[in-house]
């Protein structure tokens, strides 16, 4: 079977439509329908609905997901290990919550070379539902992710619990109501705490999933928004951000989520990946 052929459909997957993945991959349309005729005839199924909307995938399609994705890692992954420089032994791949690199990800990815300096490290950004699918499959080493990937051979440790704060473009005290008030969406955890004091009556004027693109939007145009405070600890000792004045924190729970197999095939990372170890780096 065609690597490209693979590819083609998991761009498809992760582009929505056959025009987007085509500029992904640097081919026509055209090319991206041949490919994609070519794989379902091999499979003999039909992997994909496509209409002028978007492709969306069959039953069939995402029962064939996984193993697209698991023979694209392992094709990745000999391509990688068969480049690596000398001196390296492996590599060890990373899956990371959008949100959760800056203070977390990348630092316990500084710790991990540290500990294991004959390995070549990646990472990959993605959401809780790609992060599962990833480590699941095969596709990543371990995941951060603010739920339990779950599954089998699949083990979860705490890393920490994520303090969200609010903060405010000026000085100020917590007040009934912002009008400039930006909400992050951090999932049902946060929205539960974060609905069970703010009144629902009042709408945000603008919403964004994802602290760090709503960090951008607070630099820009003012206004306050709940944030983690390790993304925003050097803003607030710079004085170009402020914590509000008595109002409440929230948190959410970040989970270390890594396959079974990583701890007889990565030695030097065993410690980095058992809870104790794991509690204890995340809380400094």
């Amino acid at each position: 079977m065609n690597i490209a052929f693979i590819e083609t459909f998991l761009a498809v997957i992760e582009t929505g439509n056959l025009n987007r993945a085509a500029e992904r991959l640097h081919v026509t349309e055209s090319t991206v329908t041949t490919r994609l005729d070519a794989l379902e005839d091999l499979l003999g199924q039909d992997l994909l609905v496509r209409s002028r909307r978007g492709a969306q995938m069959t039953k069939a399609g995402y029962k064939f997901l996984v193993r697209a994705e698991r023979i694209s890692q392992a094709w990745r992954q000999a391509q990688t290990e068969l480049s690596l420089p000398k001196g390296f032994q492996g590599l060890f791949s990373l899956g990371c919550g959008l949100d959760l690199w800056s203070g977390l990800g990348k630092t316990w990815i500084l710790q991990a070379m540290r500990a294991a300096p004959d390995l070549a490290f990646e990472t990959w950004a993605g959401d809780d539902s790609q992060l599962r699918r990833w480590v699941q499959s095969g596709l990543v080493d371990a995941v951060l992710m603010t739920e339990p990937a779950g599954g089998p051979g699949i083990k979860t440790v705490p890393f920490l619990e994520d303090r969200i704060v609010q903060v405010s473009t000026e000085p100020r005290k917590a007040v009934e109501w912002d009008p400039n008030y930006i909400y992050v969406e951090y999932g049902p955890e946060v929205r539960r705490q974060h609905d069970a004091i703010w009144s629902a009556d009042r709408t945000a004027y603008m919403t964004i999933s994802g602290a760090e693109w709503a960090l951008d939007f607070l630099l820009e145009r003012g206004g306050s928004a709940y944030l983690p405070r390790r993304m925003v600890e050097r803003l607030i000792a710079e004085g170009r951000l402020f914590e509000v004045d008595g109002a409440p924190d929230f948190t959410r729970r970040v989970h270390l989520s890594y396959r079974d197999s990583c701890l007889a095939e990565f030695p030097a990372l065993a410690d980095m990946l058992t809870a104790d170890r794991v509690q204890a780096t995340s809380s400094a």
